[in-house]
Formats: C-alpha cells, sequence, structure tokens
C-alpha cells in the first residue's frame, strides 16, 4: 500500500501530548499490516529518544487492527508513561545474558538498544553496548523476525561537490536567485560499508553479530540504516534552528542531510518485519529530500526574522543516504518536510521544551 499525506495535519503543535500524539499515529497501512501480524511485538531498547514513538504507534496499530497480539516495551528503566498507555513494559540490562534469557519470547522485535554519545573515551563500553548486548539478543530470538535499527553511519561519507553542493527538496531556492543544483550522490543498500571512528565501526559490529546468527540459525532479520529522525524536541532540524534563534553561527562542515520525520521513520520500521530475511535483508531510512543546511538556516531565519551567520567548510561530504527502496514499498512520507520545518520554527519560538541533546550532524571523524 502507498503512504499518503497525513490527513487533518495541523498547523501547530500546541504542546508534548499532542506531540507524543502525533508522532505515535499509525499509518492506514501500518493498520492493516497489524491486523496480519502473529503474535506478540517485543520492543529491546524501548527508552531512548524513539522508543517510546515506535511502541506506541505499534499498541494503537495493534489496537485499531483488533490484533490479539500486544506489545512489550523493554529498556534498562522503567517506563512509566508507556505502562501507563497499557503497554506491558520490562527491565532489562541487556548486557546480563541471564537477564536476556529470561526476556518473554516473541516472534516479531524491534531491537533499538544502542550508544553513541560519550564513545569518545569510553570506546570498550560503546563497543559493549553496540555489539554484545545485540549478541544476547539474538542468540535468543533465533526463531524471530527481527527489525534491527543501525545508522547510515556505517556508510562512507558521500561526495557532495563532483555533483553540486544545492539543495533538491521543498526548500530549495526560496529567497535565491541561483536555481537548486542536482542532488548530491547517496550511499545505497548496495553501497559497500565504510564506518568512519569506532562508534559508527561499533554499529557496523551490531549487524554482523545479528547477520552471523541470521546465516547459523535462519533468524530473520531487516537491518534499518535510519539518518536522520526529527520530532520538535530533537534533531538537525532543532539544532540548526535553535542556533538561528541564538544568533550563534550554523557549522558547514556538513553541508548536506537526510532527514525523516520520526512518526514516518517508527512506521516505516514496524512494517519494515515484512522484509526480514535469512540471510539478513537491508532498508535505509529516511527522507526523499537532500537537503542543504544553508537553505535551511535561511529559511529558519526568515521564520525568525533574523540574520543567519555561517561558520566552518564544506567538505564536500556527507552522510547521506538513497531511500528509494523504502520509498517504492512503503510511499513517501506522510508529513512533509515543508511541514515538519515550519512546525520546528514555531515550536521553538513558543519556547517548547528540547532534549538539549544536540545531534552532531556535522561531526565527520566518527567522535561522538
Amino acid at each position: 500500500m502507498q503512504g499518503q499525506t497525513m490527513p487533518d495535519l495541523p498547523d501547530t503543535v500546541r504542546d508534548e501530548a499532542a506531540l507524543d500524539d502525533l508522532l505515535s499515529r499509525p499509518s492506514p497501512a501500518l493498520v492493516e499490516f497489524a491486523a496480519g501480524l502473529d503474535g506478540d511485538l517485543l520492543v529491546l531498547g524501548a527508552g531512548g529518544k524513539i522508543g517510546p514513538t515506535l511502541a506506541r504507534m505499534a499498541h494503537r496499530a495493534l489496537a485499531e487492527a483488533g490484533a490479539t497480539g500486544r506489545v512489550i516495551a523493554v529498556a534498562r528503566r522503567p517506563l512509566p508513561a508507556l505502562a501507563d498507555a497499557g503497554i506491558r513494559t520490562l527491565v532489562c540490562d541487556l548486557l546480563d545474558p541471564d537477564a536476556v534469557d529470561a526476556l518473554p519470547r516473541a516472534p516479531n522485535v524491534v531491537f533499538m538498544a544502542g550508544r553513541k554519545f560519550g564513545s569518545t573515551g569510553d570506546e570498550p563500553a560503546t563497543w559493549a553496548a553496540n555489539v554484545l548486548a545485540p549478541y544476547h539478543a539474538a542468540r535468543v530470538l533465533a526463531s524471530s523476525r527481527v527489525a534491527v535499527f543501525s545508522t547510515g553511519c556505517v556508510y562512507p561519507l558521500m561526495p557532495t561537490r563532483a555533483v553540486g553542493a544545492g539543495f533538491a527538496g521543498p526548500l530549495a531556492g526560496r529567497g535565491r536567485k541561483d536555481p537548486p543544483m542536482p542532488p548530491p550522490a547517496a550511499a545505497t543498500e548496495d553501497t559497500p560499508p565504510d564506518p568512519v571512528g569506532e562508534y559508527a565501526m561499533s554499529c557496523l559490529g551490531r549487524e554482523r553479530v545479528f547477520d552471523y546468527v541470521s546465516r547459523k540459525t535462519g533468524e530473520q532479520v531487516v537491518h534499518l540504516r535510519l539518518n536522520y529522525a526529527v520530532d520538535l524536541r530533537y534533531g538537525v532540524l532543532v539544532d540548526v534552528a535553535r542556533r538561528v534563534l541564538a544568533r550563534e553561527p550554523v557549522d558547514l562542515t556538513t553541508a548536506h542531510v537526510n532527514v525523516i520525520w520520526q512518526g514516518d521513520a517508527c512506521d516505516w520500521a514496524l512494517r519494515s518485519l515484512s522484509l526480514a530475511a535469512s540471510p539478513s535483508a537491508v532498508l535505509n531510512i529516511t527522507g526523499p529530500e537532500t537537503m542543504s543546511v544553508r537553505d535551511l538556516a535561511e529559511t529558519f531565519g526568515r521564520e525568525f526574522g533574523l540574520p543567519v551567520r555561517f561558520a566552518g567548510s564544506d567538505t564536500g561530504r556527507a552522510y547521506l543516504s538513497d531511500a528509494s527502496r523504502a520509498l517504492a514499498r512503503f510511499g513517501p512520507p506522510r508529513v512533509p518536510l515543508d511541514r515538519v520545518v515550519r512546525w520546528t520554527a514555531d515550536w521553538l519560538r513558543r519556547g517548547g521544551r528540547t532534549l538539549d541533546k544536540p545531534t552532531h550532524f556535522e561531526v565527520q571523524d566518527g567522535r561522538f
């Protein structure tokens, strides 16, 4: 089923309750998929930035479909908000093999656990979280199909200058006299991994341990190489907009990015369970646009009525992914990028809460 723009999108998102409701709204295609889902859905690592959205969305989709399966959300700490929403929650340290062995078995699993920030200076902990924990989970889920969250950082930095340093997308050319250039190159699922830095290497390690178990046991796996999910409290758009609003320079070291509304990323991730295979499959998850950071900053400058300053020099490289395979399977994102940009500007202008956790999307040396 092809996607379509979500009906009744608001002009503004009034508060966090409305935001969480909007983020977790399942598409009709997801409800249809949930109706055919056999058994429970186990979400491992449900306590992160994206996990609560995905767990709520899955819970709503199963309820709307009248399915008998339930969502079981697992994290290192209690998840009272999810429990209050009627979702079964469990506390488990995925680095403890005995605790992992005690987890309930489910035919459908989304693996979201991982570690990024704080990796530099504590690399062993990052490798443990991103490789050992996935192995413990993979070995006890051999009879499941598993959607494994990964990252576009496992790909090499893609060249941008050779094919034009402009922007292909809904913000292109606004307020500028020069026409938009062709989009930069982007990594497809067939691009060989070439991770930069220990964080990205450990993320490839996570994929490889699932690959190993998949080949050994027949476990069905799909790796979801995501960059970057955004909501109004966190993400690349918030990073750029906050700098403009604070009259701070916007770094152009990484001059191009891909983003996708977090609700769309979760919708696609859940439906990607249908693609799980042995040997493992791979799917890029991101929006169809390649966004110029300069154009984005200038758009926020116009929204805020503020001048924009820049710093750094475009390296001519960026983490960019081609989501053509996902778009052909699921259709376009239901929330257009233009709308997310306007929501973000309005949210920050009104003093909406942020997580105050920069993505560091501009970093290219792999040190987080």
